[in-house]
């Protein structure tokens, strides 16, 4: 196949186009050239702005393809620009949304399909901010905009959290890493509290095979719910010694002003918990998942090699963690 990326050097973009080179296919990638700009030397690759109608149309003069995947589409506009540009260059579109496309979760009772209710779309449509306010509906108005330039030949994937190696974010990664580094952890809740993330490898492989066997529609793409401590210990088992583990209760850490997700990552307080998503759809239609113990094993391995000096987006600092800790056993 001849498959054009929107994007195809950072996190999932960098694992779809390693796939897809791996798989044999031909892949454009269409990029700023800001970050990792010398890998994939055997991709042809297409210098552009996808936020520049020249650069679009540019691009779109300059070949064919059997797949468009779009990677990087965060505001309407630009989705819009992109794939009316490249309607008439490629027979299918597949635009990576988020589960974030989806109306508050609080007292639904079943895990989220792809015919749950959207996000009703932000104040202003026209903002060019995203926040964690716009991120989900504004995702909705992009895959609006990329099935009407594209008209039953769009494929829209809803991962849930992406994890594993090469992932700038930090939000999985935080825990290995800090199972390695030893010492009295904090954890949030309890043992049993749950998670759902997907490896980004197993996303990667299964959008590939979906674009290589023609498929449109929607899709949620996220793993089994886990409860934390399964987590865990899958670290302490990659770091190969034990932790020293602190489950501390939720109305604690907010009254410590610790933030869900931000500092303490894979914990969303119950009341904004729901009932997960469901990605049954994609698993009938091939989606598999490596274990567990793969997904921490090799994420460790890739930040035991990232320089140290890395800056971390989303961790408990410390020095914070030691006093809330502290506060905890003088309750």
């Amino acid at each position: 196949m001849r498959i054009l990326i929107l994007g195809g050097t950072v996190f999932l973009g960098r694992h779809l186009t390693a796939a897809a080179l791996a798989r044999g296919h031909e892949v454009t990638l269409f990029t700023r050239g800001q970050h990792n700009p010398d890998i994939f030397p055997e991709a042809r690759k297409v210098r552009g702005d996808r936020k520049k109608g020249e650069d679009v149309a540019a691009l779109a003069e300059s070949g064919d393809w059997d797949a468009v995947l779009d990677t990087c589409g965060y505001l309407p506009g630009d989705v819009r620009r992109s794939a009316g540009a490249l309607a008439g260059r490629a027979p299918l579109y597949c635009f990576v949304s988020t589960v974030s496309v989806y109306a508050d979760r609080q007292g639904q009772d079943a895990p989220m399909d792809e015919a749950s209710p959207l996000a009703p779309p932000p104040d202003d449509p026209e903002t060019d901010q995203v926040t964690g306010e716009t991120y989900g509906p504004l995702k909705v108005l992009c895959e609006q905009a990329a099935e009407e330039a594209f008209p039953g030949r769009t494929l829209v994937i809803r991962p849930g959290l992406i994890v594993g190696p090469h992932d700038p974010s930090d939000r999985f990664t935080y825990w290995p890493h800090r199972v390695a580094r030893g010492g009295d952890i904090l954890a949030p809740d309890g043992p049993a509290m749950p998670t759902q993330f997907i490896d980004v490898r197993d996303l990667a492989e299964w959008n590939l095979r979906l674009l290589e066997q023609g498929v449109a529609g929607v899709y949620n793409a996220d793993g089994p719910l886990i409860p934390l401590n399964d987590v865990l210990d899958s670290c302490q088992r990659a770091v190969g010694a034990p932790a020293t583990i602190t489950y501390v209760s939720e109305s604690f850490l907010q009254e410590q002003e610790v933030q869900p997700w931000m500092e303490l990552p894979l914990w969303i307080p119950a009341e904004h918990r729901g009932p997960g998503f469901d990605s049954g759809k994609a698993v009938r239609d091939g989606l598999t998942y490596r274990d567990l113990d793969t997904t921490v094993r090799d994420t460790l391995a890739w930040d035991a090699a990232r320089p140290q000096e890395n800056a971390w987006r989303h961790a408990l600092k410390p020095e914070k963690e030691a006093a809330v800790l502290a506060a905890w056993r003088a309750r």
